[in-house]
């Protein structure tokens, strides 16, 4: 898969979310989701909410990811750019 591939269906999973994805083979993936339906859920919530979104993907097409879910104020206090 693409990283462009994945980013979309996370988009489409968590509306409004900034999305990257880097890859440099195409199966190992790492991300960085800023989404405010990350509110009030501790890490591993968050990732079930990627990983529900990428479904059979994961393990598939998609054989290992490294997911990094911050809330919008979490990634403000790290510094981090939001597009």
């Amino acid at each position: 898969m693409q990283p462009t591939e994945i980013a979309e269906i996370i988009r489409a999973a968590l509306p409004g979310a900034h999305v990257e994805v880097v890859s440099d083979d195409h199966v190992h993936f790492a991300t960085r989701i800023v989404s405010e339906a990350f509110a009030g859920k501790r890490g591993v919530a968050r990732h079930q909410l990627v990983y529900a979104a990428l479904g059979s993907r994961i393990g598939a097409e998609i054989h290992a990811l490294s997911i990094d879910a911050l809330t919008p104020e979490e990634a403000a206090a790290q510094g981090l750019r939001q597009a």
